[in-house]
């Protein structure tokens, strides 16, 4: 009999997984996909309240979720989430203040390097320090962005930072390799999100995402679900210090 190969399962039971940025948009998708393979859910976010009812809301699915207000710039607090590990890290907060490059103000720059690049860095060696401490494998996430791969209109800062974080993360893949942490980021194109809807609402704008995308749509927040579960387990298992993009072939030229 011909011995046949399985697939690796995408369930998570028994795993811890930290979500940031998990209040709403692709976050919130992040949380509930984590949760919808059984994982236990920590959802962080700096809105308590809008905190509080997305957790609600996904126990009353029968999930597992808890909520911890957090502010990702705040170091002290990022380093003291992991008193314990967490199996799987999923980086989802982020910042965008988009102008002409010659307008930019610093502390807008200022801004949006601390909450893209610089928190996501710490957050990922607070992960990895933790994970090497209790001697466990695990999975950091990032959501990046296409624009982590090109330049865009209006976007030389966020696309510095997002560039940024695909560097960042395949350095961190070389060293943490070893201990078995892997480390990646998902890249979407333009999102439906409720931060999103002024873009769809330019119609110069939005001609020019249409343009670059090849399939006939935007982007949805459930585009994003199915990576952040083969990120997460073990059907990624030999997958570390690469992106997924999920862009629509916007890169594809």
């Amino acid at each position: 009999m011909t011995d046949l190969p399985r697939t690796p399962p995408l369930d998570l039971s028994g795993k811890r997984a930290l979500v940031t940025g998990a209040s709403s948009g692709i976050g919130l998708g992040c949380a509930v996909a984590l949760a919808e393979a059984r994982a236990h859910v920590v959802c962080a976010a700096r809105r308590g309240d809008v905190l509080a009812d997305v957790v609600s809301a996904m126990q009353g699915e029968g999930w597992s979720a808890e909520a911890l207000t957090l502010d990702q710039t705040d170091l002290d607090a990022v380093q003291t989430a992991f008193a314990q590990p967490f199996d799987i890290v999923l980086n989802s907060a982020g910042l965008a203040r988009h102008g002409p490059a010659i307008d930019a103000d610093p502390n807008d720059f200022d801004a949006v390097v601390s909450i893209n690049l610089r928190s996501a860095y710490f957050l990922s060696t607070y992960a990895a320090r933790a994970l090497m401490a209790a001697g466990k494998p695990g999975s950091i996430i990032h959501i990046s962005s296409q624009m982590g791969h090109v330049g865009g209109i209006d976007r030389s800062v966020y696309c510095a930072t997002k560039h940024g974080v695909e560097g960042m993360v395949k350095a961190m893949a070389i060293e943490w390799g070893k201990a078995g942490i892997r480390i990646n980021t998902i890249c979407p194109t333009f999102i439906r999100t409720a931060l999103t809807a002024a873009t769809f609402e330019n119609p110069e704008r939005y001609a020019w995402i249409m343009d670059k995308i090849k399939l006939p749509r935007v982007g949805e927040v459930s585009d994003i679900m199915g990576a952040v579960q083969f990120l997460a387990s073990d059907a990624s298992a030999m997958v570390t210090g690469t992106h997924m993009l999920i862009d629509g072939g916007w890169t594809a030229d």
